[in-house]
């Protein structure tokens, strides 16, 4: 599948991180999380750290990576220095000299992506500096989403759509799960897909009463309720999108809980606005599945963000206080999950505008195929 996708402007992230560092009062920033390395720098590789203090940025690296990190940083605009060391202490000592010639008084840590071996570490590194636990600044630029991000989200959304339809026929050669969540898989790659954006759920009858069933050789039987959950990924951004359907008719209780399910997933979709409480949207969807009856079977919250992480913020749960502004990026997928029966999950993936939201996922939610 080929389509045009705007240019994202990675070049602009550092100077918006600064002005959020300086506002919450962090002299300097160690990046270490991955995904957020590649949103400040557009770098693909497995191993780096980023020291960003108000003047300047620092990125560090191990030789595997010494032309890539060079070239990727170049292609995106972005203003660092770029050392190449070897063990992961040889690259903290460096940002630490770093640190103290820049004489920055403290070094925020991202408190929730550092375990306590990583900050003992950092913490012999930067002797003499105050490490400070910092929120998760990183990720609250991300929820916005630019044009450049929410094309991503959008192709790879469109792969999975046009992957599953090419193969809806193929339930009806009642196939294994485990057999089908491939298909999907190599659907998708063909299709232009880097890979999965998590492992394709494929759950047919009794097992999709486990909201996250890994596929078994389970065969797909006619009559019954299958949850396909599943996503792809375009130049680092992910899709995600649940369809439950059945292969033939399946019995009066089992359409029942699809009706609810599709009843409550369109109102939550209705709820979804710049501006709306991310709990609101989650209670839209709860109060029909609590009005059939089915409101202690509704066993996770009714979403998540959407970006380089499949499951990032805001999460769009009853326990949430966050609200959702425009460019967020946002699943609604409540569900229902019945022992012995199955289960019934409807997700969409929709980017907030300021009068409500679109939707980036297409496919059609129809029961039976």
């Amino acid at each position: 599948m080929t389509v045009t996708l705007r240019p994202m402007d990675v070049a602009s992230r550092l100077d918006r991180l600064r002005a959020a560092l300086a506002e919450a009062g962090i002299p300097a920033l160690l990046v270490t999380r991955l995904a957020n390395i590649r949103y400040l720098t557009g770098f693909t590789g497995s191993a780096a750290m980023l020291l960003v203090g108000p003047d300047a940025a620092s990125f560090v690296t191990d030789g595997r990576y010494r032309d890539q990190s060079a070239e990727q940083l170049s292609a995106n605009g972005v203003s660092a220095t770029i050392e190449i060391g070897g063990s992961a202490g040889a690259q903290g000592e460096f940002l630490a000299g770093v640190a103290r010639d820049a004489g920055y008084a403290g070094i925020g840590l991202e408190a929730h992506g550092v375990t306590w071996a990583q900050q003992r570490s950092m913490a012999g590194w930067f002797t003499g500096t105050e490490l400070i636990a910092a929120d998760p600044i990183v990720e609250d630029l991300r929820m916005v989403k630019e044009a450049g991000e929410v094309d991503r989200i959008h192709a790879a959304c469109a792969i999975a759509d046009d992957a599953l339809a090419s193969l809806v026929p193929m339930l009806r050669e009642q196939p294994t799960e485990i057999a089908f969540a491939r298909a999907l898989e190599r659907a998708m790659v063909d299709r232009g897909a880097s890979g999965n954006s998590f492992e394709p759920i494929v759950a047919s009858g009794p097992n999709g009463a486990k909201p996250h069933a890994r596929p078994t050789e389970r065969v797909i039987g006619t009559g019954e309720l299958v949850v396909i959950d599943f996503g792809c990924i375009v130049e680092g951004y992910c899709s995600d999108m649940t369809r439950t359907v059945s292969v033939g008719e399946p019995s009066a209780e089992a359409r029942r809980i699809w009706e609810v399910v599709y009843e409550a997933q369109a109102a939550g979709r209705d709820a979804v606005a710049a501006g709306a409480d991310c709990a609101t949207v989650d209670r839209a969807c709860r109060d029909i599945i609590d009005d059939a009856g089915w409101g202690g079977a509704f066993l996770h919250s009714t979403g998540h963000g959407v970006g380089l992480e499949v499951h990032e913020d805001p999460r769009v749960s009853s326990a949430s206080t966050a609200s959702l502004r425009s460019g967020f990026v946002v699943t609604v997928e409540p569900g229902v999950y019945l022992p012995g029966i199955g289960g019934v999950r409807i997700e969409d993936t929709v980017v907030v505008t300021d009068p409500g939201s679109e939707p980036l996922t297409a496919f059609p939610k129809t029961l039976v195929v």
